[in-house]
């Protein structure tokens, strides 16, 4: 099909959609009719999830994007998740709502720079993050998520040259636990890095009883408050299995709406991010990219069967490696 060109500019389909159209119901019928599944990211929004054939963290998306039947793929989440659906399902139609949902971790490791980086450091092998481009991970010996990072990289001989990115705080957050002293790249996600130590303490003052839960992508002095340390996926494994019927989240908020879905009895409290001198405040952390997704981008997608997502075939060669060693590993 062809696609004007200003959709094309903006990197989405922005038509409009009649008023009364129930937008979920149109999506599911076009998931029939065009044999196609939609994966959601637990941080994007409720309806979203609500419509989703399968919902995770990178990880499982990774796993169902490797193994699903469906011709066409809806990734509802950022840039790079659509990127690694193509590469391990290179013959179907990988589809992201909105091409600008990117990331800020992805972004502060550039393929050019990393490249750099390993020649200057000989003999040092690459752990990269899942949050990174296709071009990134081809120039990487294995890719980790937050749930399995640790267990990867204890695959590794105890006097393994390795190289750590993007993820500063992450990589930080595994030398401690495998006594590693791992080459670590400086880079950030914009929602982990604003969240607030002070707020935890405030909270836990308000909530004595409730237990903390955070991501590793959080800054050191969050994490050292932490009950629970782990990705989506664990957080909100231990909130369903726990006995504890408060919990303090610090990890994006999307989580919160599959959590309280799964323990409506429990009561879950958001972090709020750092607040900066003069500025109102808010009591939710939330990735502005994962945001971008809606269900009018989805049925737009759907319907037209764009935006695509394509990875060069000879990154794409490079880059199934260390996914497929993750996988393997997992």
């Amino acid at each position: 099909m062809t696609v004007d060109k200003k959709w094309v500019e903006k990197g989405y389909i922005d038509e409009p959609v009649a008023d009364g159209v129930d937008l979920a119901k149109e999506i599911r019928n076009l998931c029939k009719e065009k044999n196609a599944v939609i994966l959601a990211h637990y941080y994007t929004t409720g309806d979203i999830q609500q419509v989703a054939d399968f919902i995770g963290d990178s990880l499982a998306l990774a796993r169902k994007a490797a193994d699903t039947k469906a011709d066409i793929i809806v990734m509802c989440g950022v840039h790079f998740m659509a990127e690694t659906c193509k590469i391990l399902s290179p013959e179907k139609t990988v589809i992201c709502p909105d091409l600008n949902a990117g990331c800020s971790l992805a972004d502060s490791c550039k393929a050019e720079d990393l490249k750099k980086f390993k020649e200057e450091h000989p003999g040092y092998k690459v752990v990269s993050y899942v949050n990174t481009t296709a071009a990134v991970k081809a120039l990487t010996d294995v890719v980790v998520t937050s749930g399995n990072a640790k267990k990867i990289v204890d695959t590794f001989p105890k006097d393994e040259k390795l190289i750590f990115g993007p993820d500063y705080n992450l990589g930080s957050y595994i030398n401690s636990v495998t006594g590693r002293n791992m080459l670590l790249w400086n880079g950030g996600c914009h929602v982990h890095e604003r969240f607030s130590a002070q707020e935890i303490v405030r909270l836990k003052k308000e909530h004595p009883g409730a237990e903390v839960l955070v991501h590793p992508e959080c800054k050191g002095p969050v994490v050292a408050l932490a009950d629970v340390v782990g990705s989506t996926a664990v957080l909100l494994k231990h909130a369903v299995e726990s006995d504890t019927k408060e919990f303090i989240v610090a990890t994006e908020s999307g989580i919160l709406y599959e959590m309280t879905n799964k323990c409506p009895e429990k009561t879950f409290i958001p972090v709020p991010p750092e607040v900066s001198e003069g500025s109102l405040g808010c009591s939710c952390n939330e990735c502005d990219y994962m945001k971008m997704n809606t269900l009018r981008k989805i049925y737009n997608a759907l319907k037209c069967e764009w935006p695509t997502v394509e990875v060069a075939p000879e990154i794409a060669r490079d880059a199934v490696k260390p996914i497929e060693r993750m996988l393997e590993l997992s």
